[in-house]
C-alpha cells in the first residue's frame, strides 16, 4: 500500500501539509469556484501547500471507451493529475450534485485517472472481493453544492452521490473522507447565505 511522507513539497512552497484541490465542475465560474478559493485561502493561511486541478480547463476524453478491459492512453493532463494525486497528502473535491450524482466531467475524470495499478489492484483477477488500496494514507474533504434541500437529498433520495464518492470511489482506493460539507439549497439562497458558506469553506481549509 502507498505510504505518504509528511513534509513540504519544495523549499519554495513550504513545510505544510500537501493539499490537492480538485474543482469538479465544467462551469468557468460558479459557487464551487468561490468555495474552492475560500478553502485554499484558509489552508494557505495556516502554512499548508495547496495546488489545484480545475477539470474544466484540462484537455482529456472523459469517456472510458473500453472499460478496464483495454488500455486507453492517458492524455498529458491526466498523467500530470496522477502525479499530483501521488504528491498530495490530502485531497479536496469541490463539485455540484447534478441529477442526484456527480457531474459527468468529474465522473469521467475519476474513471480515467483512478485506474487499476494506480488507485487499486486486484490480488486475484478471478476474485474481485480481494484488492489492494493503492492510495491509502491519504484523506479527503468534500465540498458539495446542491439545489435540493439537504434533508430531502439524504432522507428521500438516499444521498446517492455521497455514498458513491465516499464509499465506492475514494474508500475503494484507500482514501479516507474526513469531512463532507453540503452547501444547499443553492438556487433560493441569499447573498448573505452565500457569504456564510464562503466563511465556512475558509474555516474548513484552516482546519485541515
Amino acid at each position: 500500500m502507498a505510504e505518504v511522507t509528511k513534509h513540504g513539497a519544495t523549499p519554495l512552497e513550504g513545510d505544510g501539509k500537501r493539499i490537492l484541490l480538485v474543482l469538479g465542475t465544467p462551469k468557468s465560474d460558479s459557487l464551487c469556484h468561490a468555495l474552492a478559493e475560500a478553502y485554499a485561502l484558509g489552508a494557505r493561511r495556516e502554512g499548508h501547500v495547496v495546488r489545484q486541478l480545475k477539470l474544466g480547463e484540462l484537455r482529456f476524453d472523459p469517456v472510458l471507451h473500453g472499460g478496464y478491459d483495454h488500455n486507453q492512453t492517458l492524455e498529458p493532463d491526466l498523467l500530470e493529475a496522477q502525479r499530483q494525486i501521488h504528491w498530495a497528502e490530502h485531497l479536496v473535491f469541490v463539485y455540484p450534485v447534478w441529477w442526484g450524482g456527480l457531474p459527468a466531467l468529474l465522473k469521467g475524470f475519476l474513471e480515467r485517472v483512478f485506474l487499476p495499478g494506480f488507485a487499486f489492484r486486484y490480488r486475484d483477477q478471478s476474485r474481485s472481493q480481494s484488492w489492494d488500496k493503492l492510495l491509502s494514507g491519504r484523506t479527503a474533504d468534500l465540498l458539495v453544492t446542491l439545489d435540493t434541500p439537504r434533508w430531502y437529498f439524504r432522507w428521500i433520495y438516499g444521498a446517492p452521490a455521497h455514498r458513491q464518492m465516499v464509499r465506492t470511489i475514494l474508500g475503494f482506493c484507500g482514501i479516507k473522507t474526513r469531512r463532507l460539507a453540503e452547501f444547499a439549497p443553492v438556487r433560493p439562497s441569499s447573498e448573505a447565505q452565500r457569504q456564510d458558506w464562503l466563511r465556512r469553506a475558509e474555516q474548513l481549509g484552516s482546519r485541515v
